[in-house]
């Protein structure tokens, strides 16, 4: 008797941001390499809808929800917080888009899994200290593609969404709030 045929898993990484969001979708099969369906970036166009924050998210989950509807993924790996102690107020601002992405995710009923950007680093060069260039050469290879991934937002994308196909969500870093919260 034949092996069923293995089922494809889709996970749809972000590379988060208020300005410009990277997004790609990956689909394999335990039996196969990966492949890119769809990889872009969303950035709110400059409107009147746009002009403040709450506007900006809107375009953001929207934008994100379309992309869900349509391709229906399995999990979505989004990138964690990375900032500096001295920016606070960049640190609140990303986690306002993270919120509108996690949201949208979470509509879904999306197992939402999310790594600090060095793991990402880690897993697919080996080297949790990789250049964005580095990881834009490495979804080149990774994927054959015949131009590098452009803006460096969507080689992260790309990058987030095969750390999580390899990983599967194990060794993810939680989001989790302490119990007291």
């Amino acid at each position: 008797m034949a092996d069923a045929p293995a089922t494809p898993r889709r996970v749809l990484g972000i590379d988060p941001g208020l300005n410009t969001t990277g997004y790609a979708l990956i689909e394999g099969t335990s039996a196969s390499t990966p492949r890119i369906l769809e990889a872009g970036v969303i950035r709110p166009t400059r409107g009147r809808e746009t002009t403040d924050m709450a506007g900006r998210l809107k375009v953001l989950y929207d934008s994100l929800m379309e992309i869900i509807e349509e391709y229906r993924p399995n999990a979505m790996a989004v990138e964690q917080l990375f900032s500096h102690y001295e920016h606070p107020r960049t640190a609140i601002l990303m986690g306002h888009a993270r919120g509108v992405i996690m949201l949208a995710g979470g509509q879904f009923g999306l197992t939402v899994n999310s790594y600090a950007p060095t793991r990402v680093k880690k897993v697919i060069t080996g080297s949790g200290r990789a250049t964005k260039e580095q990881m834009q050469w490495t979804m080149l290879r990774e994927f054959g593609l015949s131009a590098m991934p452009e803006p460096h937002d969507v080689a992260d994308a790309l990058s987030i969404a095969l750390c999580d196909y390899h990983v599967g969500g194990r060794d993810a870093d939680l989001d989790e709030l302490p119990a007291s919260a």
